[in-house]
C-alpha cells in the first residue's frame, strides 16, 4: 500500500502541469466567424399609425375678372364694349335701308353711330331695369350731315310703345308716342314739337337731357329747358331707357357720343 502513494502524487502533478499547459496563450486559437450586425425590429406589440386625411384640393383663383353687376344709375362712358343689357331695335324703309351698311360700336371711348344708309332708325335699349322716374343726359358730336335726329327715350315697353325725345341738328324737335301695333310695325303719334335756339346746328356738340316723371316729360337742350309738358293721353307708367340716330335721305350720317348718365330726375 506504501508503494501507491508515490504513483498517484505523480499522476496528480501530470495532470496539474497538462491543465496549466493548455490554458496558456502560445496555443493555436481556431477562427472564428465575425459577428453579424445587429439588426433592428419593429415592436409587434405597436398599432399602426393612423392614416393622414388629405386635405381636398381647391381650385386655382380665377384670372377672369369678375363680372360687375348691371346697376340702375350708372353714366356709360363707352371703354369697353356695350354690355349684353344693351339691345338692338331697328325701324327701316323695306325698298330705301340697307342694315349692312350700318355700324354701331364703341371706338376709342366713343359710341360711333355709322349710318351710310337711307331712311335707318336704330335703337339701343337698356334692358336691365324698367324705369318710373328717370332722368337721361348724353352728349353727341355731329360729324357728318346736318339731316339727322338723336333721339332719347324712356318708359320703352315691349308690348306697347315708348316715349321717345328727337333732336335734329337742323334745330328742331319733336316728342312723339311711338305705339308698337299688333302687326309689329311702328306708329309715331306726335305729342309736341317744336324749334330751339339752344340747339347747334352743324358740326358741332350737343348735349341732351330728358325727364320722364310722373306725368311730366321734360326736354333740356345744352342746359337750356327747352319744353315741359304734361302727357295723360297715353300716360306709359314705367319702362326701359334707350338712345337712338336716325337717318333720312342724305348721307352720309356720323355721331360719336362720348357719355350717357341715367340718374334719378
Amino acid at each position: 500500500m506504501k508503494t501507491l502513494r508515490p504513483m498517484l502524487f505523480f499522476i496528480s502533478l501530470l495532470l496539474i502541469v497538462g491543465l496549466a499547459c493548455s490554458s496558456g496563450g502560445g496555443g493555436e486559437v481556431s477562427a472564428q466567424s465575425p459577428p453579424e450586425q445587429p439588426v433592428q425590429l419593429n415592436n409587434p406589440t405597436a398599432s399602426a399609425p393612423e392614416p393622414t386625411e388629405v386635405p381636398p384640393t381647391e381650385p386655382p383663383p380665377s384670372t377672369e375678372p369678375p363680372v360687375p353687376q348691371a346697376q340702375p344709375f350708372f353714366t356709360e362712358e363707352f371703354d369697353t364694349p356695350l354690355s349684353s343689357d344693351w339691345s338692338v331695335f331697328t325701324v327701316t324703309d323695306p325698298n330705301l335701308s340697307d342694315l349692312d351698311n350700318v355700324k354701331v360700336e364703341t371706338q376709342d371711348g366713343n359710341l360711333v353711330w355709322d349710318l351710310n344708309s337711307q331712311y335707318v332708325y336704330y335703337y339701343l335699349f337698356y334692358g336691365a331695369f324698367d324705369y318710373e322716374d328717370v332722368q337721361l343726359d348724353t352728349r353727341a358730336d355731329n360729324r357728318g350731315k346736318n339731316n339727322n335726329s338723336v333721339s332719347l327715350i324712356c318708359r320703352y315697353d315691349p308690348e306697347a310703345g315708348w316715349y321717345e325725345f328727337n333732336i335734329a341738328n337742323n334745330g328742331l324737335y319733336n316728342i312723339l308716342y311711338a305705339e308698337i301695333l299688333k302687326s309689329g310695325k311702328i306708329q309715331y303719334n306726335r305729342i309736341a314739337n317744336g324749334g330751339s335756339k339752344a340747339i347747334k346746328i352743324g358740326k358741332g356738340v350737343n348735349e341732351y337731357s330728358i325727364s320722364c316723371q310722373g306725368s311730366e316729360l321734360i326736354l333740356q337742350i345744352n342746359g337750356d329747358q327747352v319744353i315741359s309738358i304734361t302727357e295723360k293721353k297715353y300716360a306709359l307708367r314705367s319702362g326701359q331707357i334707350g338712345i337712338s340716330v336716325s337717318s333720312e335721305n342724305v348721307l352720309p350720317i356720323l355721331i360719336e357720343m362720348d357719355w350717357i348718365k341715367v340718374s334719378e330726375p
